[in-house]
C-alpha cells in the first residue's frame, strides 16, 4: 500500500510540473490537450490518495 502511494505522489507532483510549464513550451490546441490530460491526472491521482487515507479516531 506505502508504494502504491509513493508512486501515486510521485505522478501528481510530476503531472502538476509537467502542466505548470504546458503554458510555456506549447500553443494551441497542443497546449490545451496537454493541460487537460495533466489536470486529470492530478486531479484522479489527489482524488485517489484522499480516499486511500488513514482516518484517525479520537
Amino acid at each position: 500500500m506505502n508504494a502504491l502511494k509513493a508512486a501515486l505522489w510521485c505522478v501528481l507532483a510530476l503531472a502538476a510540473v509537467v502542466n505548470a510549464f504546458t503554458g510555456l513550451a506549447f500553443d494551441g490546441a497542443q497546449q490545451v490537450v496537454l493541460s487537460v490530460g495533466t489536470g486529470t491526472v492530478v486531479i484522479a491521482s489527489a482524488v485517489v490518495l484522499f480516499l486511500m487515507r488513514e482516518r484517525r479516531r479520537p
